[in-house]
């Protein structure tokens, strides 16, 4: 029955070449195992739940239909974790196998780097359809680590999971490898230690340690390198290095590698030469997931009933780091009030964070009563900045209609209540990310700059005219 069973998963895959790309099979296919075949049901084992969730919600379906072609009968293909991984925790990861020493598990993190987080795992990811494809992505990349998607980079707003999808990697790879000599750190970390190399004389140790004792490469943030050429040279050669010699790198930042201004051509084409991935924020569906995962994995499935849970998912829409805030701050109101906790209890302990969401609803819903349209708003800041509406929402990103851009964005998002990614719509199909760095950026200038300031009152004194 075994044998059987092997044999019929090896005929379905041979018939699933020709329907799925390679890679695809390579990495979430290969490396499962059939593990039953009874009254036309065949069960595969993967090595961990993030693959068995995946497969079946990608791949189930196209295998059992594949089922009738090769056997001439329907045969109902599903997942599930190899019990062995199942029974082990997810700390297992950093369990050293039979004959290797906890020193030498400890041994694959360098000691200058930054520790990992034992809870960022792909079995505490939660997929939507916001990050399902960075995840597949990350998950690719820890399966053959430098030869798929070589490099990986992940950007999107703050707080979406990037850091966690990055070093969920870190944990598969050690994992299977305990002694791959794998380092975290983030940008402004990669940074300071330029610096001081400079300042101490000391930048072919540096140089050595990331060059030549590093497996897997991990770097947060990577916007930080905004500007700063002498660290951005160095990460260059540094890339270069690994890269040649088959080790792999990932990096998380906030925007796109072609939208982080001041970033070398040679270091965006570098980035763009692999895997460039983003993550949304989380409809709806994946926030209620999200914070389910959260009460699971702390245990708190009978302390927050499923329509607080639902209800906290409705009214914040931020980001999973705040979701996750949310939690918090329940759990800690709830326990100063002596109290279950409930809608009602929620409604009070989060009011800040509900108030907050309905704002902005209500600034969404019909743009402010009587607020110009985003046309309108185009159209003003183009002409008192000296440039037109048709540059505005193209995809040229020339220093002279940079500013006006962002202005643009800014007013839109401020005065019209518009959602990023009609925002970004609205100018030439521009990610989300980029209308975020746009009104920060243009807070940030507001606040420091008095004349530029005034220019955007006058912009807006003329939109509220009209």
């Amino acid at each position: 029955m075994e044998q059987s069973a092997k044999d019929t998963w090896k005929r379905l895959l041979d018939q699933a070449r020709a329907r799925l790309p390679e890679p695809t099979l390579r990495t979430w296919l290969e490396p499962a195992e059939a593990v039953s075949f009874e009254d036309g049901k065949l069960v595969v084992a993967t090595p961990d739940q993030f693959a068995a969730e995946w497969n079946e919600s990608k791949h189930a379906h196209l295998l059992t239909e594949l089922s009738s072609e090769v056997f001439g009968r329907r045969v109902e293909v599903s997942f599930k974790v190899q019990e062995e991984r199942a029974r082990r925790p997810q700390m297992d990861f950093f369990v050293a196998a039979p004959g290797l020493s906890a020193q030498a598990v400890a041994g694959g993190a360098a000691p200058w780097a930054l520790p990992l987080n034992e809870r960022y795992t792909f079995g505490t990811f939660v997929i939507g359809k916001s990050n399902e494809l960075a995840a597949a992505a990350a998950y690719a990349v820890a399966e053959a680590p430098g030869r798929t998607y070589n490099p990986l980079f992940v950007y999107g707003a703050t707080g979406l999971g990037k850091t966690h999808l990055m070093q969920a990697i870190a944990h598969a790879v050690l994992g299977r490898s305990p002694l791959t000599r794998c380092v975290y750190v983030g940008a402004e970390q990669f940074v300071n230690e330029v610096i001081e190399g400079i300042h101490a004389n000391r930048m072919q140790e540096f140089r050595r340690r990331y060059r030549t004792e590093v497996d897997l490469l991990l770097v947060d943030d990577v916007h930080f390198l905004e500007g700063k050429e002498a660290t951005q040279e160095e990460f260059f050669h540094t890339f270069n290095a690994l890269h040649q010699t088959g080790k792999q790198i990932v990096v998380t930042s906030d925007r796109p590698p072609t939208e982080i201004p001041g970033l070398e051509a040679r270091l965006v084409s570098r980035f763009e030469s692999g895997m460039v991935a983003d993550i949304g924020q989380p409809d709806l569906e994946h926030r209620t997931a999200i914070l389910r995962k959260k009460a699971e994995q702390d245990h708190l499935e009978l302390t927050i009933p499923d329509d607080v849970l639902q209800f906290i998912a409705e009214h914040v829409r931020s980001s999973v780091r705040e979701l996750e805030g949310c939690i918090i701050k329940l759990l800690l109101f709830a326990s100063l009030k002596h109290r279950e906790i409930t809608i009602d209890l929620a409604r009070e302990a989060l009011s800040d964070k509900i108030r907050t969401a309905q704002d902005a609803d209500a600034g969404a819903s019909g743009a402010h009563r009587g607020a110009p349209s985003i046309d309108r708003v185009q159209e003003v800041v183009a002409r008192r900045w000296g440039v037109t509406p048709e540059g505005l929402r193209s995809k040229a990103r020339t220093k002279r209609l940079t500013v006006p851009r962002q202005v643009a964005m800014y007013l839109a998002r401020d005065m019209l209540g518009m959602q990023l990614v009609e925002i970004g719509q609205a100018f030439g199909g521009r990610d989300h990310s980029t209308v975020i760095h746009s009104v920060d950026k243009v807070g940030r200038q507001m606040a420091r700059d008095h004349a530029f300031r005034d220019r955007i009152a006058q912009a807006r004194s003329e939109l509220t005219a009209t």
